[in-house]
C-alpha cells in the first residue's frame, strides 16, 4: 500500500519557510520520497504501518498550513500514468520483500 502525503504549507516569513522545510526533511527522514515539491509518497507493508507513520505525522505537522494523507494500495497505484518532459515512464516500483529463513 501507498501513502501520499500532500501539503500546502505558507512560506512567507522566515519562520514560516524554516517550519516548512524542517516538515518536508521530517518526511524525507521517514523514508518518503519527492514525487513533485508538495507531494511525497512512501511504501508501507500494511495498514499497520500505514497507521503509525500518520502517527508521526500528525506530531511534526506545522501550526499553519494544509497538511492530507492519502492512502493508495498497490492495485490502485498501478493505474497511475506518469509523465516527464512529455515522456510517459512507468510508476514507482514496490520495494523488494525481504525474506528471512
Amino acid at each position: 500500500m501507498w501513502m501520499m502525503v500532500l501539503f500546502d504549507l505558507p512560506v512567507k516569513t522566515k519562520i514560516q519557510r524554516r517550519n516548512a522545510t524542517r516538515f518536508r526533511q521530517f518526511l524525507l527522514d521517514q523514508g518518503f520520497e519527492m514525487a513533485q515539491f508538495s507531494v511525497y509518497l512512501r511504501w508501507c507493508s500494511g495498514k499497520e504501518q500505514v497507521d503509525a507513520t500518520t502517527k508521526r505525522i500528525a506530531g511534526q505537522v506545522p501550526a499553519k498550513g494544509s497538511v492530507q494523507i492519502v492512502t493508495i494500495t498497490d492495485r490502485q497505484y498501478q493505474n497511475v500514468t506518469c509523465f516527464d518532459n512529455r515522456t510517459k515512464r512507468k510508476p514507482r516500483e514496490n520495494p523488494a520483500q525481504l525474506a528471512l529463513f
